[in-house]
């Protein structure tokens, strides 16, 4: 099957028009001390966005972005947009990377280089990985599904399709984070064969089996923490799950109001002590933003919540995932479930705490991640992952 390779390129016109509205912003007020107790603190978002207008280098972050080789390919009549880095070992073993919201393909800009090749940065490298980031369906340069139904179980058929059929991978590993767990957990319960193992970051409390009997008071405890955290910072969930058309005219049409809807949930959900800025560089911030903003993707990536609220069967107590997991918790993440919690699920052979980092683990600690990945995948690694593909050209 021919490849089509994809250059990352934003038309100028879309530059031009995001620094007119970035100069014309009509800014709230904000009590006294208000700090980020409200939400998105005025003071802060006002440097970014003065950054964003008069420093910040697209052009620059297009040429970082092009270093990887990036393709598209229509499957199942919606373009998906991904990443495709060989490794630099002998039989690098495939992995699926698959990232959430409100993050991106981008989440995985540092760790790729350290799977692809290992040797380079200090580690094995009988390691090494194909990397493989595709772009959600409705995030970035995936299409905007148009119809019903584009939930994670829908996702993960297409990633089947992307890996089987478009790129020759009889089996290959898999790990994700977000809404990238939730993929990737369905592609593990629909299509087992295709997998060696899979490897989360992340745990929803809805992607599990609540309605068990007999749960241990580490696991109602949990709950317990889950349903406190809901109400407290869940607000932007059950907007996204409920009426996520309502709120997509404002954050399409404001930069501003897009930046502040992502970067409170960057500050809040990573190991960064109130100061977004120690784990995550104004570059970095705003070239994530920008892959909503200058493709209008951010109605499409919030109506996933929508379908997967209303459209995702819920799975049965019997229904469990026999491919091998390996689970790493970073202490900062959302939701900690206690171990036989995920066994409930999962078929867990690897469960790791790890010492710092939260939600974005791949953004703020990809040393870490991938010295993780190295170690849960390194017993899979067989014969049985070589398979003969033709080359794919690499992007100019």
């Amino acid at each position: 099957m021919e490849k089509h390779p994809f250059t990352v390129h934003v038309p100028q016109a879309i530059l031009d028009d995001l620094k007119d509205r970035l100069a014309y912003t009509r800014w709230p007020d904000e009590v006294e001390n208000a700090g980020w107790d409200y939400g998105t603190n005025r003071h802060y978002l006002k440097s970014l966005v003065d950054y964003w207008q008069h420093e910040f280098d697209w052009r620059a972050q297009e040429k970082k972005l092009n270093q990887f080789a990036h393709f598209r390919e229509h499957i199942d009549g919606l373009g998906i947009h991904f990443i495709h880095e060989r490794g630099r070992g002998e039989n690098p073993l495939p992995i699926l990377l698959t990232h959430g919201w409100p993050g991106s393909f981008f989440e995985m800009f540092k760790l790729i280089p350290l799977l692809t090749d290992p040797e380079k940065h200090g580690g094995d490298p009988t390691d090494a990985f194909d990397v493989i980031v595709p772009s959600l369906p409705g995030f970035g340069f995936s299409d905007r599904p148009t119809v019903r139904g584009m939930a994670t179980m829908q996702t993960a058929e297409l990633w089947a399709r992307l890996m089987r059929d478009v790129l020759g991978y009889s089996h290959f590993a898999a790990a994700g984070g977000d809404i990238g767990s939730g993929v990737t957990q369905r592609l593990a319960l629909a299509h087992p064969e295709l997998l060696v193992g899979i490897h989360l970051t992340y745990l929803s409390v809805h992607a599990s089996l609540p309605e068990q009997p007999n749960l241990s008071e580490e696991e109602q405890h949990y709950l317990q923490v889950v349903q406190q955290w809901s109400q407290e910072e869940g607000a932007y969930s059950a907007l996204h799950s409920t009426k996520p058309q309502t709120l997509a005219y404002g954050l399409n049409d404001s930069p501003v109001g897009l930046a502040a809807w992502i970067i409170e949930k960057f500050r809040a959900w990573s190991d960064c002590n109130g100061e977004v800025e120690q784990r995550f560089s104004k570059d970095e911030l705003l070239t994530n933003i920008m892959l909503y903003w200058s493709t209008e993707t951010i109605s499409s990536s919030v109506r996933m919540y929508y379908e997967n609220a209303h459209t995702l069967p819920k799975l049965r107590p019997e229904q469990h995932i026999s491919v091998p997991a390996g689970i790493a918790l970073f202490p900062k993440e959302i939701s900690l479930p206690p171990r036989e919690w995920a066994e409930r699920l999962l078929l867990v052979q690897r469960w790791t705490m790890m010492p710092r980092g939260g939600h974005f683990a791949a953004m703020e600690e990809p040393e870490l991640l991938a010295e993780e990945l190295r170690a849960f995948f390194r017993p899979f690694r067989s014969e049985k992952t070589n398979v003969t593909i033709s080359p794919m050209p690499r992007n100019s």
